[in-house]
This record gives structure tokens, sequence and C-alpha cells, in this order.
């Protein structure tokens, strides 16, 4: 049976765990598994559920939060008191500035008891320092916003569950259809949610997950030096996706600035050059922590670069960026990739690309 926490929270461009249940069960090697772009936890995780040591890390908070709830939870007991806490004591919560100047916005995305509740959890979740406040925030995150006319686990009104879309749109989108935001107790929700997820027994071991960029994963992770064996992950791919943009209303919820409008960082590269110096330096940062023997698994994409392109440019990078001898294990797999809830929702014509996994010995 599929584990319930691997679903906690949706993330764009996800592998699902089958991607990497395969690809472990693959591997000649039994060494430290290692995600230096993990998202939402998926390596990770499936990692720690086929007896693995991992580690994985992230420069997005959100994806810090999920797979890091994922990664090292909390005792049931112990998430279960502090919910009954958080709802006995929640109240009108002092958080001047919440909603900047988008406050149509989150009148037409949250129903205003609802919209209480979650400023309070907000204003008060630990995340970064308590177990059990992190994986609660990762259950938000999941249910912050979603198909709520499907779903009764959504506390906002209509929107995709994999991003957030920009508020001037939604505002649009749902003045122009007459929707209006559901009212939901979001702590109902979130023990339901709790309840569910608990029903499979964590994994015996547990796994940090660090924020911090891809280029400097080895000075957060100096334990393991020489010891990742498997590296199986999924780079941001080339003019596809802004993840801090994209997870702009969950950013928020975290209380990260988001950076609206649209940065041009590491989220979303345009430019095919400045693309794979990103990826070459990303393997430097890497390189420390690889065993003298090692497997890399990579899954990636982009509208513009077609399979063999994007080939050649991950064994010239794994190369340069490693510094040691590389070679590619095959010819790779490919899937295309279709519709999606985001282009349902913003209206948009089917935008179709390919994704492509490669394998390489190093």
């Amino acid at each position: 049976m599929r584990h319930r926490f691997h679903s906690i929270c949706p993330y764009f461009a996800m592998f699902p765990e089958t991607f990497v249940e395969k690809h472990l069960a693959a591997s000649p090697h039994d060494g430290v598994v290692f995600d230096p772009y993990c998202g939402r936890g998926t390596t990770v995780f499936q990692a720690l559920l086929q007896g693995r040591t991992a580690a994985g890390a992230d420069l997005n908070p959100v994806a810090v939060c999920v797979s890091g709830a994922k990664g090292d939870p909390p005792v049931f007991s112990d998430t279960r008191a502090r919910m009954d806490q958080l709802r006995r004591e929640c109240r009108e919560p002092n958080d001047r500035g919440w909603q900047w100047d988008l406050r149509q916005f989150f009148d037409l995305c949250f129903h205003e008891e609802t919209l209480l509740q979650v400023r309070y959890l907000r204003s008060v979740l630990d995340w970064r320092n308590r177990k059990d406040d992190r994986f609660i925030a990762a259950l938000c995150l999941g249910a912050l916003h979603g198909e709520s006319h499907r779903s009764p686990n959504c506390f906002s009104n209509r929107m995709p569950r994999t991003i957030s879309t920009k508020p001037d749109y939604s505002v649009r989108w749902w003045t122009e259809r007459g929707y209006a935001p559901p009212l939901r107790d979001v702590f109902d929700i979130l023990e339901r949610m709790l309840d569910y997820r608990f029903r499979t027994r964590p994994p015996d071991g547990s796994a940090a997950v660090v924020e911090i960029d891809a280029r400097r994963v080895a000075d957060a992770f100096p334990s393991l030096e020489g010891r990742v064996t498997d590296v199986i992950t999924s780079p941001p791919y080339l003019d596809t996706t802004n993840y801090r943009e994209d997870q702009w209303l969950r950013l928020w919820f975290l209380g990260v600035e988001p950076l609206m409008p649209r940065g041009r960082g590491d989220d979303r590269h345009y430019n095919a050059d400045k693309y794979w110096t990103f990826i070459r330096e990303s393997m430097q940062g890497l390189a420390p922590l690889l065993a003298e023997r090692a497997r890399m698994v990579i899954r990636i994409g982009g509208r513009r670069l077609q399979k063999r392109e994007l080939r050649d440019g991950l064994l010239r990078s794994l190369t340069l960026g490693l510094g040691r001898g590389v070679r590619i294990v095959d010819d790779g797999v490919t899937t295309e990739v279709g519709k999606t809830q985001a282009n349902v929702f913003r209206g948009a014509r089917v935008s179709r690309f390919e994704e492509h996994d490669f394998c390489f010995a190093v």
C-alpha cells in the first residue's frame, strides 16, 4: 500500500515514489541517498522506506517544510495534542501587515472565519524549530488551496492544488464566475488529515533536509563527505516554471516574503547557457559528498531543449562540475507531459513538453 505521507502536499514537477523505488532497487550501491533539489521529498522519504540513509536540500522554504515533515516526522500523540492546543487558543492574531495590498484577493480566497484560523496558524506555527508544528504546517500547505468544489479538505475558493494562481488573475476568475469562498473549519480538516496520514507507520529512520543553495550542499552536510552513492533528483527545468512565483501563497503562509513580482533567480532560468552554468555549479557543490563510485538518476525537461541537447548538456555539466569521469548508462526514458491543473484554471491552451530520465555512473 502506498504510504500516506507521500501525498501530504502536491508540488509542481514532482515525480512519483515508484520512480525512486525502481532506481534504488536497480542500484548496485548501498550508501547515502541524496537529493540536492528535493522538492516535496519523494526521494528522501522513499529511500527511508527502503531502509536507506537519506538526506536532501532545497532553496524553497515550501519544499523544506514539506520534505522535512516527511523525512523527520513527529510523534502522532504529540502532534494531536499540539493541534488541540492550537484550536483552544485560536484567536485574532497580532499580524499587522499580513495582507500587504491584497485585501480583495484574501476576501475572495477564504471565508472570513476560515481566514482567521489560517492567519492564526500562520502567526504561531514555529515550523522551522518544532517537528509537530512543521508537520501541521505541511498539512496546511497541502490544504491551503485547491479544488474546494470537489474536496472538503481545501481551505480556499477554487484554485489548482499544485500552484497558487496570481492574485489579480484569481480575483478576475472568481468574480467572472460568481465563485465565493467556502466556510471551512481548518482544525476539523487538519485533524482528519493527521489521522489519515498516520494510518501508515512512519519509517524507523529519519532524514535531514536543509534549506540551502544546491551549490553549497557540502557545507550543510560535512558528515556525509564521501558517503553519497545514489543521487535521484530533478533540477528546475529550463523556462518552465518559477517555483517562488507559483508557490507565493504557500510562502505567505510560512511567513516568507514571496518576492512578487517575479524575480530572475534560479527559480526559473530563461537562458540555456546560464542554466547549464547553474547545473555545473550545483554539481561542484555536490562533488565532495559523492563516494568513489556513485550513481546519479536525473529527470529533466525544458520547453526549448530536445532530448539530445538535454542529455549532452547534463553529461558535460556533470563531468565539469564533479571533476571526475562520468558515463551515461542508457539512452534515457522519455515521457510526454500533457494537460495540467494550471492550464485548466488559467484557461490556457495545453502546453505539452517532454521529460527525460537519464542515469549516469560516476
